[in-house]
């Protein structure tokens, strides 16, 4: 009787874990660095920064080091790897857009020979077991991994993307990824609406207007501004922050940074279906939205906000949406910005919503816009900004925290909950 006692206590007193990561996928396992974790490898800290590159034999190898010590390690994730993180990486994608493992090996011994300096070269000796090896290692991050059997048999590797280069004024790659959409929609009858964004994807690449983008106004530079008042900015974390950690982690120009992370999400995550994609609002859709749908649009003058006038609005407004994702019953409109929680990307994210309403039929209640970098998650529904509900709340109540309704016109005043 004592021992069963005894055996209820020891179980009463065993620490609960949780998750720290979404690649922590049982509660109950204990805590342990995974791949999303950068500690340092001689105090397991966390506060770490890079410290420069380190040139191997195959590769460039990012090196961290802890703020207060001088001692440099490279992450867990890449060491006592023969390969750098970026080929390994670029395997992964090439595997999960349909190639077998021994193709995968064939086209990275390309890569790998093509991308040496000539006094470094060395004999690229990638196997087959080694990307197989990866990819098993990897799949808690590369979610696609459930949705690749299907796949396959719908589109070859090489079909599976549909993708065009686009000379608006700086040359943009437009990446379409036609299985993935097509499967996210059968998969749950949430998403079975959003036909007629399967179909404007699909058309991008023949039908674009690409004259409009030459002659239009860039929706981050547009005059039209939008009132921030009863509308709250949700701060929380989101699988986008850890993809971009590890992504941005092997690419050293920073000039690479938004093409190197929305190939490795086109390919590797469940839920992202299209990059860089052009939209346009011409000058009577703007006033069908103002005069027909009530949706409130100012103008800046004087230092004040002014409703702008119908005549007044602009004649074209373009862009290019940097991630579009299909989840949970709605659509995604994100934008990559590093130092996330400095920007407010809310006239540029609402009018690339805006956009893509009105060129695909879709109401604008089925849309959320999202800004992100490694570390921070921003959300908002677009239909907030334009349409001022007639009942006001004070409160919004979320699984962050409790925010207050923004009260300013002009700016938002705190992205994080203003009660815990």
């Amino acid at each position: 009787m004592s021992s069963n006692i005894e055996k209820n206590q020891a179980k009463d007193e065993k620490p609960e874990y949780l998750p720290m990561s979404p690649l922590s996928l049982k509660a109950g396992d204990p805590l342990k660095p995974n791949l999303l974790e950068v500690v340092c490898s001689f105090c397991e800290s966390k506060e770490v920064v890079r410290r420069g590159w380190r040139q191997t034999k195959r590769g460039k190898v990012q090196l961290f080091k802890r703020k207060s010590c001088v001692k440099t390690f490279t992450p867990s994730v890449v060491k006592g790897k023969h390969y750098p993180l970026a080929i390994i990486l670029d395997a992964i994608s090439l595997y999960n857009l349909g190639f077998s493992a021994e193709q995968t090996a064939g086209l990275m011994k390309q890569i790998i020979t093509a991308g040496q300096n000539k006094r470094r070269k060395t004999k690229a000796n990638l196997q087959p077991s080694s990307v197989l090896s990866w990819v098993e290692e990897y799949k808690p991050l590369c979610r696609y991994f459930r949705l690749r059997p299907f796949a396959v048999k719908m589109f070859g590797p090489r079909d599976v993307l549909e993708s065009a280069t686009l000379a608006h004024r700086q040359l943009y790659r437009f990446r379409f990824h036609r299985a993935k959409t097509r499967l996210i929609m059968q998969d749950d009858f949430k998403h079975n609406k959003f036909g007629p964004l399967e179909e404007f994807l699909r058309l991008v690449t023949s039908e674009c207007p690409h004259q409009y983008f030459q002659e239009g106004q860039r929706a981050s530079e547009s005059p039209i501004k939008f009132s921030k008042t009863d509308m709250i900015v949700r701060a929380k974390k989101n699988y986008a922050n850890w993809l971009a950690r590890t992504v941005l982690g092997a690419i050293r120009e920073p000039k690479q940074r938004h093409e190197a992370l929305q190939k490795f999400m086109l390919a590797n995550d469940s839920v992202t279906v299209a990059t860089e994609v052009p939209v346009y609002l011409k000058q009577f859709d703007l006033a069908h939205m103002q005069t027909q749908l009530g949706f409130k649009m100012f103008i800046k003058k004087e230092g004040e906000y002014k409703e702008i006038a119908p005549a007044d609005l602009p004649r074209l407004i373009t862009g290019h949406i940097d991630f579009i994702q299909i989840r949970n019953g709605a659509i995604h409109i994100m934008d990559y910005k590093p130092n996330a929680a400095k920007e407010r990307p809310i006239e540029q994210l609402t009018l690339y919503a805006l956009a893509m309403s009105r060129l695909t039929g879709l109401r604008l209640f089925h849309f959320k816009c999202a800004w992100f970098d490694e570390n921070d998650y921003f959300e908002f529904f677009p239909l907030h900004v334009v349409y001022k509900r007639k009942r006001k709340r004070r409160r919004v109540y979320t699984m962050e925290g409790i925010y207050n309704l923004n009260q300013k016109l002009e700016k938002i005043e705190n992205l994080r909950p203003a009660v815990l």
